[in-house]
């Protein structure tokens, strides 16, 4: 697709001026911007935008949640030939030091008065930094900051030099070629430094397009626009595939109205990491277990219907009559208005990427008829290297490779990719992009995996963090900490697991409860609690989480490859995981060396067989200030099993 987004955007304008293009909820009221209305926005703040300075090729850093006048800024500085670059709203300043002066950013926009005070506190740090729009004039009444003004302004600035030179903006976006710098994304930074991964308008556009073309995507789809702007999976279905398409971009009004907003907008194409997936679920089993004995029953019932038939009903594959009319009735009593309450009564199309998903909880969305497909890609390779066709979803593979894209796998099982979208660079580091980009124009993902006999891509792990046990019973055995995390992972009261075992005799987690789910656990049986800490210090708790972990050993036991990589011992921690402090990225991906040097006391007192371990960690919390926790933990051993031999 030769074209740049700001010309996807006149092009939208020019066919269809009154077809809405991006909605808003404000105050519980959904405002329509169409494809006209958003031109005139756009033109307006890349007038205020020049007539302020900014320059084709410079950088301009945008923090916010998913807002129409974000988005239009995007494309106004992309009008201009300037390259926008999201940062993440929920980084504390400190994060955001290294993108703005790694990328010289004097321009920044932002979204209201929080954003606009981490900015102002680092600006010492970051002294480029000139010029500073925010959205949300809400408490920034007094601020006499030099260079700080609304957005209001800027676009009040733009108006008046449209009007003096009508032709201005149509000749500035005709300047822009396909191969032009569209973007930049900071990588999450599991170690070191975040790299900013440059991309072009055709990079982006050309796998958007090729996306569309396999789910048959057209302008007529519904999004809900909800996870940060400055993750890429988010930017490629409600950015970049938005201008492919030119369907309607739904902004919700805040975090705390999501599941709200996700039911009054109904999205036919739906995209989430695994978490937002677990969440949902977990919601529904415990709102289930409230439930009266009768409704709980009936839902049990259906369900295991479901379980058996839903996902072959899916994927088109024969299906008794008896079992499609227990299954209709199950749709009647059940699954739809389950579909209806969680809001995916519309959805056509639904992804998940970023980790890997649990294979039961992928079967439960299939199996009550929504369409959850896994794909495979990264910030790297534009997102959309391998897809799902609609009857061939599986859990254990992530789909085939799509138009454009070569794969092979290196003798070290290490996957690589070749396609149009693959990054031009990475920013100011020729040497880290030399050793992810071959001469020949490979790829090189870090990801260990092989194609099936069905052409579908199969990942077990990071080529890096695919281990041997060594020593004991399972000497030599692999080891595959992601794939024994997300199996954990699964269940509706473990949040978040790390699995260590690489070099050592026996696999050992630390587990994070779901704090919401294990809390009304604990209420259903009357057991008194006073805080995260005391609740996942409880025996009854430790012994809820042994039967889960048990369950994913035998399950463990059955897989020829990965039945060394059972869990031998175990410990919850005394705090849930925080990106804040550095436990997690800010896309919610474990930091496993991290967290194995900063828990070390912990790992020494698993392996060594003890019982007990004090700790004391210092956290920081949302406003800054830092504190410690204090605990001492349980280390509880669990059963494993002996593999079992597959039958002859």
């Amino acid at each position: 697709m030769l074209t740049t987004f700001p010309q996807l955007l006149l092009k939208h304008a020019a066919e269809r001026p009154t077809a809405p293009a991006l909605r808003e909820k404000e105050y519980g009221i959904w405002q329509t911007h169409s494809w006209a209305d958003l031109v005139r926005l756009v033109e307006q703040v890349a007038a205020g935008l020049h007539l302020a300075g900014l320059q084709r090729h410079e950088h301009m850093v945008v923090i916010g949640a998913n807002r129409p006048r974000l988005y239009a800024t995007m494309l106004a500085a992309q009008s201009l030939g300037a390259i926008p670059v999201p940062l993440y709203q929920d980084a504390v300043g400190a994060e955001c030091v290294f993108p703005l002066n790694n990328a010289e950013v004097r321009f920044c926009l932002v979204e209201d008065q929080e954003q606009v005070d981490k900015l102002l506190e680092i600006r010492e740090q970051c002294p480029q930094i000139s010029n500073i729009y925010f959205d949300d004039p809400r408490g920034l009444r007094n601020y006499e900051e030099q260079g700080l003004a609304s957005l209001d302004s800027l676009i009040e600035a733009g108006k008046t030099h449209v009007a003096k030179n009508p032709q201005w903006f149509q000749s500035e976006v005709a300047k822009a070629q396909p191969g032009d710098v569209a973007a930049m994304f900071f990588t999450s930074g599991t170690t070191g430094n975040p790299k900013g991964v440059v991309h072009t308008h055709s990079t982006l556009l050309d796998r958007a397009s090729a996306g569309a073309e396999f789910d048959k995507l057209t302008s007529s789809e519904e999004v809900l626009a909800y996870l940060p702007p400055a993750w890429i999976g988010q930017n490629i279905f409600s950015y970049a595939q938005w201008l492919a398409c030119g369907y309607v971009v739904n902004c919700p009004e805040s975090a705390s109205t999501v599941t709200i907003d996700l039911k009054e907008v109904g999205p036919t194409y739906y995209f989430a990491p695994p978490r937002i997936f677990e969440g949902l679920l977990t919601s529904v089993m415990i709102r289930m277990e409230d439930a009266g004995t009768i409704k709980r029953a009936m839902f049990h019932a259906c369900m295991s219907v479901a379980k058996r038939v839903g996902p072959a009903l899916m994927d088109g594959e024969p299906v008794s009559t008896l079992d499609r009319i227990k299954y209709a009735l199950g749709n009647l009593l059940v699954y739809g208005p389950l579909r209806n309450n969680l809001g995916f009564s519309r959805v056509r199309v639904a992804y998940t990427a970023g980790e890997a998903i649990g294979p039961d909880l992928f079967t439960f969305y299939r199996s009550i008829g929504i369409n959850l497909k896994q794909l495979y890609g990264s910030t790297e390779t534009a997102v959309f290297v391998c897809l799902q066709p609609d009857n061939q979803a599986r859990a254990d593979t992530v789909g085939v490779p799509i138009r454009g894209v070569e794969i092979k796998v290196a003798d070290n099982g290490e996957i690589l990719v070749k396609s149009a979208g693959l990054l031009k660079e990475y920013y100011k580091t020729p040497k880290a992009t030399a050793e992810v980009l071959t001469a020949d124009g490979w790829y090189h993902t870090s990801d260990a995996g092989f194609l099936d006999a069905h052409g579908h891509l199969k990942i077990i792990d990071r080529v890096k963090d695919v281990g041997r046990i060594k020593g004991g019973a399972n000497d030599g055995a692999m080891f595959a900490p992601k794939y024994v995390e997300n199996k954990l992972k699964f269940f509706p009261h473990i949040k978040e697991v790390v699995a260590l075992g690489d070099g050592r005799e026996k696999v050992c987690v630390m587990v994070n409860i779901d704090f919401d789910a294990v809390g009304n656990w604990a209420e259903r049986r009357n057991l008194p609690y006073a805080g995260y800490t005391d609740l996942a210090q409880k025996p009854e708790v430790y012994e809820l989480i042994r039967e889960c972990i048990e369950k994913v050993n035998a399950d463990l036991a059955t897989d020829t490859m990965l039945a060394g990589s059972q869990v031998s011992r175990f410990l919850v921690l005394h705090k849930e995981l925080d990106a804040d402090d550095g436990e997690l990225t800010r896309t919610n991906k474990v930091r496993r060396g991290f967290i194995a040097e900063k828990y070390a006391v912990l790992v020494d007192a698993l392996y060594a067989g003890r019982t007990e371990q004090y700790i004391e960690t210092q956290v920081k919390f949302e406003d800054g200030r830092t504190g410690s926790v204090s605990a001492t933990l349980k280390l509880s051993d669990t059963k494993t099993f002996a593999p079992v031999k597959a039958a002859a």
